[in-house]
């Protein structure tokens, strides 16, 4: 299992922001490379419930993400897609949000692991802190209103 661990400033209380988060109508304003959501369970955000979402063409693909974990401060998901899964989770404080991605690759063969260090595990990185700048942005307007 690899882990990537990004962080970014938070302007709003813990569970406003986790709102917010899980508020998949303004996924286009901060989830890098999202397109639209294809199907949503009911119950989302409720642990159990999934939403499957697609990313746009030079991106991710299908993206499914099961809520394993929901508290007022900690949002927890499986992720599937693609090319990894794995578990995504969010931890918010008053002043910071920290995302950490846990995952595996699903393709690569023998080379799997060079892959991961030469190419993916930068990219991922660089994804997951482009999205938490942009909501970290979008909390920072939440809270101004």
């Amino acid at each position: 299992m690899r882990t990537v661990t990004v962080a970014a400033d938070l302007a709003l209380p813990p569970l406003s922001a986790l709102r917010l988060w899980t508020d998949t109508s303004r996924w286009p304003t901060f989830v890098g490379g999202f397109s639209h959501v294809v199907e949503q369970t009911p119950d989302w955000p409720e642990p159990g419930s999934k939403v499957i979402w697609q990313s746009t063409p030079a991106g991710r693909g299908r993206v499914t993400e099961r809520v394993l974990e929901r508290t007022d401060d900690t949002f927890v998901t499986q992720v599937f897609e693609e090319r990894l899964a794995g578990t995504q989770s969010l931890y918010f404080t008053v002043d910071e949000v920290v995302m950490r991605l846990e995952y595996e690759l699903t393709q690569g063969g023998p080379l799997r692991r060079l892959t991961d260090v030469l190419f993916i595990r930068r990219a991922l990185t660089d994804s997951l802190r482009h999205t938490l700048r942009r909501f970290s942005t979008e909390a920072e307007a939440e809270a101004s209103l």
